[in-house]
């Protein structure tokens, strides 16, 4: 079992930056494909970006440029540094975990982001 938990959202002016961390426990970091997601009120979540332990992270088009993600295997977290935002960048963020090892999903709780101006 993973638990996820999310925070560093909040409201943020077109321009600014904000960081989301993602604190991961009840499994080795190392193990789990970590992903962030967003879903805005009426749409779809949809993928944000994603990492491996050792790979490529890769993104949507909508934030390459703009968002990085990064892992701390060594303190079990995943954070997503976004900069320039936008108001269509705002949503509640999930961050996501898939068990290479058991094959199962986990979601954490969501963290609201709003760009606004």
């Amino acid at each position: 079992q993973v638990q996820l938990v999310e925070s560093g959202g909040g409201d943020v002016q077109p321009g600014g930056s904000l960081t989301l961390s993602c604190a991961a426990s009840g499994s080795i970091l190392r193990r789990l494909f970590m992903r962030w997601y967003r879903q805005a009120p009426g749409l779809q979540r949809e993928l944000v970006a994603s990492i491996f332990t050792g790979g490529t992270p890769t993104y949507t088009g909508s934030v390459k440029g703009r968002f990085t993600i990064s892992r701390d295997n060594a303190k079990n977290t995943v954070s997503l540094q976004m900069n320039s935002l936008k108001p269509e960048d705002t949503a509640v963020y999930y961050c996501n975990a898939y068990d290479t090892y058991t094959g199962s999903n986990y979601w954490g709780q969501g963290t609201q982001v709003t760009v606004s101006s």
